[in-house]
């Protein structure tokens, strides 16, 4: 027997580690499915995170019974539980998909050690990106900082055709009496966010959708939320619900399909997950980004201490009806639009002058596809503190985004309710009408809570002092 442990791949197609054991299924006999709920990574999940991992268990399962086989589901510490499951299955091998967090990286380690003096062997796959971090490197050996280059080299190499699914004599012939546990047991309460399906069906429905259609005007049309252009598996991709090679392999169908136009949209959309794998071996090899500033700046940085308004930004009620309509599809959805997860950031960081910190935990409690790289890549873009960084001196105007990508405040509108009968003119001029005009547009919503102009010099004040460019 061999045991397969799921973590960030609950999925039975295109799993490259499940592929290898079910390859070696006649010389080391059949595959035993295994998901651990580990209490250290619970630690650190948030409630949206949990029910769409539950949700996709509960497909995964299903999957494997439909195959003959079933999902083993222990909790507790996976260096301990792994050799106890190898033991009781007489399996000779574990296998798993690595992971590139410092915390996926401690338990993995330990797991090994524990299987080594249990004497079981063991194999780890690179299967959530293409390229493995470090294998797309500088002409001088490095990691890179810049995107532009490494998409250069990502768009250039090979990609491997998605992994085949296990035939079911490859699959142990199990039945497992226990229970996935439900949300209350593990610790946590439903979450308010209308979480959207997760699993594989859902996955490539979301996928097909998108090919079909939105991927052949992603280029022109992904920056406006009301227009429908984004592919929505960003949770799918974190969970591993789909592969990243299915994903990859739909793209290039529709490549093929389109005119030059649609190609080159549909490469935009290709260059998206490579930013993924980008902060992925950012992260990968600066484990420290996830609490410290990227970008080294010779004094440090003098974030405003501003309880008031990052309690506004969180509620959205900040009077800047882009950024508080993006707050609130985040708190409904478990989920925020691309363009709008940059305008509430740089929101933060420059108007508001917040920590970036304090906004990516936000997210991480809120988000539904929280993923460590990639959350904290985007953080650190909009801070300026990051590889690759917006530059410090541009800043986002919301109210010029808004008018720009939400020419009529159909997104806001939707989001926020008490604009919901106010014309779009007067939402995009909200900064500049009186208390009195506010008052008879729309008496519930706020005014602002910042004035944007002065805090925008404020916030290149506040870097050029931190580049030790200003007085005191």
């Amino acid at each position: 027997m061999q045991l397969h442990w799921h973590r960030r791949d609950l999925r039975v197609s295109d799993n490259r580690a499940l592929a290898a054991a079910a390859d070696d299924a006649d010389s080391r006999g059949e595959v035993v499915p295994v998901f651990v709920f580990d209490e250290l990574i619970l630690e650190h999940g948030a409630a949206p995170r949990v029910r769409y991992m539950l949700d996709a268990l509960a497909e995964l399962r299903e999957r494997y019974r439909d195959r003959g086989s079933d999902l083993v589901v222990v909790r507790g510490d996976p260096s301990t539980l792994l050799v106890d499951l190898a033991e009781e299955f007489d399996a000779e091998r574990v296998v798993w998909n690595d992971d590139y967090s410092g915390l996926a990286e401690e338990r993995d380690e330990a797991v090994r050690a524990a299987l080594s003096d249990a004497e079981v062997e063991y194999d780890s796959f690179c299967d959530q990106v293409h390229h493995e971090p470090g294998e797309i490197r500088t002409n001088a050996g490095d990691p890179y900082s810049v995107f532009t280059y490494f998409w250069k080299k990502w768009r250039d190499r090979d990609k491997a055709d998605p992994y085949p699914e296990p035939e079911e004599s490859e699959l142990a012939s199990i039945d497992e009496d226990d229970e996935i546990p439900t949300i209350d047991e593990l610790g946590f309460e439903e979450p308010e966010a209308d979480v959207q399906t997760a699993g594989t069906e859902a996955a490539r429905e979301r996928l097909a959708t998108f090919c079909d259609d939105a991927i052949f005007r992603y280029e022109e049309d992904r920056d406006y939320p009301t227009r429908d252009a984004t592919s929505k598996l960003s949770a799918d991709l974190k969970w591993g619900t789909i592969g990243i090679r299915e994903v990859y392999d739909a793209t290039e169908e529709a490549k093929n399909d389109a005119g030059s136009d649609e190609a080159e949209s549909v490469e935009e959309f290709q260059s998206q997950l490579a930013w993924r794998e980008f902060y992925t071996q950012v992260l990968y090899f600066n484990q420290s980004v996830v609490s410290e500033n990227y970008k080294e700046y010779q004094n440090g940085i003098e974030w405003n201490d501003d309880e008031e308004g990052l309690q506004a930004w969180k509620e959205g009620k900040t009077g800047y009806p882009i950024v508080d309509a993006g707050m609130r599809q985040l708190r409904e959805e478990a989920y925020m639009h691309n363009r709008l997860r940059m305008i509430v950031a740089s929101f933060l960081t420059k108007d508001l002058l917040v920590d970036w910190r304090e906004g990516y935990d936000h997210f991480r409690a809120l988000l539904a596809d929280h993923d460590t790289g990639n959350d904290n890549g985007g953080w650190q873009w909009a801070a300026s503190t990051g590889t690759d960084a917006q530059p410090y001196f541009r800043v986002f105007n919301p109210m010029t985004q808004g008018e720009r990508y939400d020419p009529d405040a159909e997104y806001i509108k939707s989001y926020v309710p008490e604009l919901a009968g106010v014309d779009a003119d007067t939402i995009h001029s909200w900064h500049e009408l009186s208390d009195a005009d506010r008052e008879d547009a729309a008496p519930d919503y706020p005014a602002p809570v910042v004035d944007h102009s002065e805090r925008r010099e404020e916030a290149i004040a506040m870097f050029e002092r931190a580049r030790g460019e200003a007085d005191d």
